[in-house]
């Protein structure tokens, strides 16, 4: 099983996320990550999707989204060089005592401190999927609260 980041360019109209995530659903095929917003096109979404399966899953879902009349173009950006980030936020129990720990593995994953409570703290990382999960690891002996994560967004390198 590989991952597959695609692309998905749309109509913004209501109903097509709904549309689009009914014929994974449908087709018995997992969503690991979705993200949707507006593109540099006025009319038109971008989703960007995250799935496993092998290449024929692939081929499968890129016919099926063809067949959506909202789909105007679907992108394997996994067959390219890519960039692909993701946000999360993420609430830690911070004693005053535990706070310069805390604000160790902070400052080594490159993150900032969004909020302080009492006796919490609001963390924000982004980047890819495999250093928010590091961070998470890293940070779940202070007990973590609630964690909030945006989905993979991704776009091909600037090969062109």
């Amino acid at each position: 099983m590989k991952k597959h980041t695609i692309a998905v360019l749309v109509n913004n109209q209501p109903g097509v996320l709904q549309r689009v995530s009914g014929l994974f659903g449908r087709r018995g095929f997992n969503i690991e990550s979705i993200t949707v917003g507006t593109s540099e096109e006025p009319g038109l979404s971008r989703m960007v999707i995250v799935t496993s399966g092998d290449d024929n899953t692939l081929e499968q879902v890129t016919k099926q989204l063809y067949k959506l009349i909202d789909v105007i173009k679907v992108t394997d950006l996994s067959a390219n060089p890519m960039v692909a980030r993701e946000l999360a936020l993420i609430k830690v129990n911070a004693e005053p005592a535990s706070r310069p720990e805390i604000l160790g593995v902070v400052e080594t994953f490159r993150a900032a401190v969004v909020d302080i409570g009492s006796h919490s703290l609001v963390v924000q990382v982004v980047g890819d999927s495999e250093k928010i999960d590091a961070m998470t690891e890293l940070l779940k002996p202070y007990g973590i609260r609630e964690l909030s994560r945006t989905g993979v967004t991704a776009m091909i390198r600037g090969i062109r």
